[in-house]
């Protein structure tokens, strides 16, 4: 009997995000520090959602319509660099529940 092993999808998560921050360290022109906080693998693993902060916060949407333009690119390092049968649909977000808990703990 093959049981689903529950750890699975967590461990592909892991791996992801390093080669997510792997790939942004590379490509990146060092004018801000983007840090991939969560990737998020959905649907059987059809969709991954890439979550990420950025600092200066001025830059974020530079830096998200880079990593738009850079998508091709990163599925082909992907390809590369994991064993990752079916590339995922990648989607680049900024992580705004990252950027809400800044702003509590700059309340408090």
């Amino acid at each position: 009997m093959n049981t689903p092993n529950p750890y699975r999808n967590q461990r592909a998560e892991d791996v992801l995000k390093a080669l997510a921050m792997d790939f942004i360290e590379r490509e990146s022109n060092g004018t801000s520090l983007v840090t991939v906080t969560n990737v998020i693998l959905e649907n059987r693993g059809k969709n991954l959602h890439i979550l990420f902060s950025v600092l200066p916060e001025d830059k974020e949407l530079v830096v998200l319509d880079f990593l738009k333009r850079k998508t091709g690119d990163f599925k082909d390092f992907l390809k590369k660099k994991s064993r990752i049968g079916i590339i995922p649909f990648v989607e680049f977000k900024i992580d705004l529940g990252e950027k809400n808990r800044q702003i509590v703990d700059r309340l408090i």
